[in-house]
């Protein structure tokens, strides 16, 4: 659309404060810029203002600089997270073979494969049906495919088991006690299931790393982010399942990821 007026801007700007929007003028700005007219403008700072993350009204986050398409519902990248792809991609090299379990909207693996210059073989799996419709926009016009299932389930086995040079795992790990004090953008626009982990948080990741060691490449890496209070008991776990561990954190992003190579 054409260039809003200075009026336009700061009557959404005042909407989204009225709403409690910390950085109005910023989401005022992308609203602007992505509304199609009027009445679609209407309904995009309607639907800020009641609480939707920015993401789902806009249809899309930014994540390492890409676009991704971000549907209602589906767990939005965070931008911390930007720290377990960069590790990803100190360890690939171009033309590796990338799964990417409990994708979302496929976000790490395109942003890793982006950083590979596109030169990667590139899976993704997801349990949850949304999350596949909106991965499937992000991963297949960059060459990847999708399938939908539970974990390593539905991944072609035949072509795939023992060929994984990097295997990311965007595991929900808040346990469940907890999902209740996540900020309402989690806890009411986001699936649960990309978010509850289980008693200790810590089951999903369980039958991540058991499974691992027989998909992984000799000196393929898993990857998967922790909080830094969960991160002893993750290492331990991942040692347990014949993967050699490390740990990596970016201090700036608050970001924990535990690292799970094999050996050649």
């Amino acid at each position: 659309m054409s260039a809003p007026s200075l009026v336009t801007f700061s009557t959404v700007v005042a909407r989204l404060r009225a709403a409690g929007c910390v950085f109005a003028e910023d989401e005022a700005r992308l609203i602007l810029s992505g509304a199609r007219g009027p009445d679609e403008l209407d309904v995009m700072v309607d639907r800020r203002a009641a609480g939707l993350p920015l993401e789902h009204v806009l249809g899309w986050a930014e994540f390492r600089g890409l676009r991704i398409s971000v549907d209602v519902g589906v767990f939005v990248p965070r931008r911390r997270t930007e720290f377990l792809v960069e590790r990803a991609a100190a360890l690939a090299r171009p033309g590796a073979v990338v799964v990417d379990l409990c994708c979302g909207s496929g976000a790490l693996g395109a942003a890793l494969v982006a950083a590979l210059g596109g030169r990667a073989e590139w899976h993704a799996a997801d349990i949850d049906p949304a999350a596949v419709r909106c991965a499937r926009r992000n991963v297949e016009p960059a060459g990847g495919a999708v399938y939908e299932g539970d974990l390593y389930e539905p991944l072609p086995a035949t072509a795939l088991r023992g060929r994984v040079d990097v295997l990311l795992a965007n595991v929900p790990y808040v346990p469940t006690r907890e999902v209740g004090l996540l900020p309402p953008e989690a806890r009411v626009h986001e699936a649960r299931v990309a978010l509850d982990g289980g008693a200790d948080g810590l089951d999903v990741l369980r039958r991540v790393t058991a499974g691992a060691p027989g998909w992984l490449a000799p000196g393929g890496s898993l990857l998967f982010e922790m909080s830094e209070r969960q991160a002893s008991r993750a290492l331990d776990i991942v040692a347990a399942d014949g993967l050699v561990p490390r740990m990596e954190v970016c201090a700036e992003r608050e970001a924990t990821v535990v690292i799970g190579t094999v050996g050649r």
